[in-house]
């Protein structure tokens, strides 16, 4: 099952048991940017997805795209 980066970061702040306050205080962002985050947006600052998925023990890499007919 694929999952993208905003139901990933939305999936481990709740079994975290966070609030999106709580994440943005933890991994030092501010709380527009998770909820941005969560919300899909398109336009991202990389360093700050890396700040909040650190918290969780990841980090953003290259990952092959793939097409739902392969």
């Amino acid at each position: 099952m694929k999952r993208n980066l905003r139901e990933f970061v939305k999936e481990r702040r709740r079994i975290l048991k966070f609030t999106q306050n709580d994440l943005a205080e933890k991994a030092g962002v501010g709380l527009r940017f998770i909820r941005e985050l969560e919300q899909g947006k398109q336009t991202l600052r990389l360093d700050k997805v890396d700040q909040v998925l650190s918290l969780f023990g990841y980090r953003m890499g290259p990952v092959k795209a793939g097409y739902e007919n392969e």
